[in-house]
């Protein structure tokens, strides 16, 4: 009996593969836990146009990403924070600010938790901060913290 595995199996395989099973482990084992789909013609089709499906979206969210990141090299952030007799910030900058700052300006919209300052921001400056994209792209904005 042929199945396609729904889910990674241990000592069967991977998720996606056809493996020959024996009728019993097939039938009352792993299509009836839900690890495995009887692997007729249908069922495989769809299996391979939800694949195509999901690399086309994939694709699309990676294009998106790379535009974004163009955006962000060409972008130059403006931050006003008050400052005090000696030069240094009350405070440091954070990420949440960074992300606030980019929706006012530049209306676009990059979550906190995806915006890395490799070193705390405490004083006027111009700076660059690392900002993940998904998919493994990482765009770089420059922030010119100014006092106010």
């Amino acid at each position: 009996m042929k199945v396609l595995l729904t889910k990674d199996v241990k000592g069967l395989g991977k998720s996606g593969e056809v493996k020959e099973v024996k009728d019993g482990y097939g039938k009352n084992f792993l299509v009836g836990k839900g690890l495995a789909k009887l692997a007729t013609n249908e069922v495989l089709n769809k299996y391979k146009s939800e694949q195509k499906r999901k690399a086309e979206h994939e694709a699309s969210e990676i294009d998106e990403a790379n535009a974004l990141k163009e955006k962000l090299t060409t972008l130059k952030l403006t931050i006003k924070h008050k400052v005090g007799n000696n030069g240094s910030l009350f405070g440091a900058i954070t990420n949440k600010e960074i992300s606030e700052e980019l929706k006012k300006q530049a209306k676009l919209e990059i979550d906190k938790k995806h915006i890395v300052v490799k070193k705390a921001i405490k004083s006027v400056g111009v700076y660059d901060v690392d900002c993940k994209l998904g998919h493994g792209i990482h765009g770089s904005l420059t922030i010119d913290v100014i006092g106010a």
